[in-house]
């Protein structure tokens, strides 16, 4: 598949343009930026890789599929564009900036016959995999409580559109770390019932929510409390799983992400493994984590099966407006 990458960020750079490289029955055929210190990157990476400085150059391109990575507000407009023109699509999350215009999306995508993708990556994350695995093993018994953290500590805020107050940048943690913790939670445990949150902007001069905590509660009883944090002086552990037999619990971050920020080429020989020493525990116990496989989801595009659904993106932003609604109300909204 002939494959245009639409923007060259940290996102185009090292979670999207190495894998679609490395995976058989993909080419990275374009890049699209109008940055020259981008397009620079791309052409010293990447060689054989033509250089686009805009989406209408894709059009007149014959290519198979097109990967958005574009600043949030754009995730959305730029993938009805490509849809439109007859085109597979990829779209970085956030995948919409309101349920509604995700459904509007995979409607049009249903009707074309083409692939609309969600891009979750966080399911390949290796501690997902584990708890994944668990899960469907059997190994907690009957889970009751999902907990699961992304918190960082960055009290300067950054002048980026990721901190911005104005809603159609979709730049708020919410949007954000949110957007995976909530993803995660639906693959598990599927589309909640109710959902409550707090939500609130406690760096001094952020305008953007930066802490936010979730409860949601699925069809069968289970709670997922979710966390993200960019205020957070103290890390809480990234998973802990209870279940009436026993309880998972990891601290740390999956590796993925600090080895593609650092030029490694993904999915050699180790790739995903985690050192010992940062293994969860299972009943008190070290126990393995899966080796994380962020190449799987470039893989199932490539054989034509999308990895994630539409719809699992849109039952993630009916998540997300609800938060906001119960963060404005105080009460929990039933969905």
């Amino acid at each position: 598949m002939r494959t245009a990458l639409v923007g060259y960020g940290l996102g185009g750079a090292a979670f999207h343009a190495p894998f679609i490289e490395a995976t058989e029955g993909l080419d990275l055929s374009a890049v699209v930026t109008s940055n020259p210190r981008r397009q620079a990157e791309v052409a010293a990476r990447y060689p054989n890789t033509r250089l686009l400085s805009s989406l209408d150059e894709v059009w007149t391109g014959n290519f198979d599929l097109v990967v958005i990575t574009t600043p949030n507000r754009f995730h959305a407009t730029h993938a009805r564009q490509v849809l439109e023109h007859g085109l597979n699509v990829v779209v970085d999350k956030p995948f919409a900036g309101s349920a509604m215009e995700a459904r509007a999306l995979a409607s049009i995508a249903s009707s074309k016959g083409l692939m609309l993708v969600p891009f979750h990556n966080r399911r390949w994350d290796g501690d997902f995999l584990t708890v994944k695995r668990l899960l469907a093993e059997k190994t907690l018994g009957t889970v009751h409580k999902f907990e699961s953290r992304f918190e960082r500590y960055r009290p300067e805020i950054k002048s980026s559109w990721k901190e911005s107050g104005d809603p159609a940048d979709l730049g708020s943690i919410l949007f954000d770390l949110g957007t995976h913790l909530v993803d995660q939670s639906v693959a598990l445990f599927g589309r909640p019932t109710s959902v409550h949150a707090e939500i609130a902007t406690v760096r001094p001069g952020a305008k953007a929510d930066d802490d936010v905590f979730l409860s949601l509660t699925h069809e069968h009883g289970v709670r997922s409390h979710l966390w993200m944090s960019a205020l957070a002086a103290d890390l809480g552990p990234r998973f802990r799983v209870l279940g009436h037999d026993a309880a998972y619990v990891k601290y740390g971050m999956d590796p993925q992400e600090d080895r593609l920020k650092a030029g490694e080429t993904p999915a050699g020989p180790g790739w995903g493994e985690e050192p010992e020493e940062a293994w969860g525990t299972l009943a008190g116990k070290p126990h393995r984590t899966e080796p994380g496989a962020y190449q799987d989801f470039y893989a199932q595009v490539a054989a034509g099966k999308p990895p994630v659904s539409p719809q699992d993106a849109v039952a993630g932003l009916e998540v997300i407006e609800a938060a906001k609604q119960s963060a404005t109300t105080g009460d929990a909204v039933r969905l």
